[in-house]
């Protein structure tokens, strides 16, 4: 378990930071800039420290204020992966590895390997250059390598995707999926970009002006309040994963959602994987009557669970598609009142399976 309770003043500013997650896995802080996401990193390297508080990784304690224990930033075993990949200049890539290894004091086991680290990153036709001749999500996988080989009990990436482009970011996105599900190295992911959250982390704290407003697995918080009030009405959607339960010749994959069979499109997938996929509330149509002949491809009995008023003339409908799995659906408040929704209706959700492009993921391991 890493739980964590800090207090940090810093000006002006105060960061008031709780949460516990299970490890290992990938626990994302989300929020708008200046809500304290870097402050706490800072703190968790051991490059700030707290004015109260306490961090355990397991059963390690790295700061406990109350019992003036602060562990010092060199023998936390804490790695870190900025936005810029601070590479050594001078020193070619197998160097710049190489030197994460020599952090680690020999006593010490070494279950991360360099031949798996270079084979997991794709860092091979990459070890003679030097950081001048890479690109610069090259430069980013090359810093998870040297971070990985120093045999961290905690791995804490902040925003290490916001200085590249859109199609450096999704070469890169790739190797952190398997990072995560290669090695059990808890790690704390920071990011702006709720769509990197949503592919990799298996929980979330949600930070504003410097204070935890939420905490909780991907699926609850994809329908909190506090949420949606930071990534706005178009972005908001409901996380839920399930089972490929078959692959068709069309290349749509059949994926059990609840009490529910979802086509989504995914390359790659084989029965009995686990998907997981975000349903963007705007993209959700209910039916209070089976309909015939569509075109759309997904349509899913379901529970109405609560109406909610929403941004501007909308109201934001909870729906049961079985199991505990819910999804959201963003209408209009004059559609609400026409079709007489109310709690517990029996209604119908249709999603175009085109809708769901790219919003397709690989479940974190369980």
């Amino acid at each position: 378990m890493l739980a964590v309770q800090l207090t940090k003043r810093r000006g002006d500013f105060v960061l008031d930071m709780e949460f516990c997650a299970p490890t290992p896995g990938i626990t994302a802080l989300f929020g708008r800039s200046g809500c304290g996401k870097s402050t706490a990193i800072a703190v968790l390297a051991g490059l700030l420290s707290p004015d109260i508080g306490r961090v355990h990784v397991d059963d390690d304690v790295l700061v406990d204020t109350t019992r003036r224990i602060e562990v010092a930033a060199h023998e936390r075993r804490v790695s870190v992966v900025f936005q810029d990949a601070r590479l050594f200049p001078h020193l070619r890539v197998r160097a710049n590895l190489e030197y994460g290894q020599k952090r680690v004091a020999r006593h010490l086991p070494r279950p991360v390997r360099f031949d798996d680290v270079v084979e997991l990153l794709g860092l091979a036709t990459l070890l003679e250059r030097r950081p001048h001749e890479l690109s610069g999500g090259e430069k980013q996988r090359v810093a998870l390598g040297r971070a990985l080989l120093a045999q961290p009990r905690l791995l804490l990436l902040d925003e290490p995707l916001a200085s590249l482009d859109a199609a450096r970011r999704e070469e890169v996105l790739p190797y952190l999926e398997r990072l995560r599900d290669s090695f059990a190295i808890p790690m704390i992911y920071v990011s702006h970009q709720f769509d990197e959250v949503l592919r990799l982390a298996s929980r979330v704290v949600l930070l504003d002006a410097g204070r935890t407003v939420a905490d909780g697995d991907i699926a609850t918080i994809s329908r909190h309040p506090a949420l949606r009030a930071i990534v706005g009405p178009d972005a908001v959607g409901a996380v839920v994963s399930g089972v490929v339960e078959r692959v068709d010749p069309s290349g749509l994959v059949q994926l059990r959602i609840g009490d529910a069979l979802l086509a989504v499109e995914f390359d790659g997938a084989v029965i009995g994987q686990r998907i997981q996929i975000q349903v963007l509330a705007r993209d959700v149509i209910v039916a209070t009557e089976l309909p015939h002949a569509l075109s759309v491809r997904n349509v899913v009995p379901a529970r109405i669970v609560s109406i909610a008023p929403d941004a501007g003339r909308a109201v934001l409908v909870e729906l049961d598609v079985g199991r505990t799995a819910t999804l959201l659906a963003r209408i209009t408040a004059r559609a609400s009142e026409e079709l007489q929704l109310a709690r517990d209706m029996q209604a119908w959700v249709l999603i175009k399976a085109v809708s769901l492009r790219g919003h397709v993921f690989t479940a974190p391991a369980r």
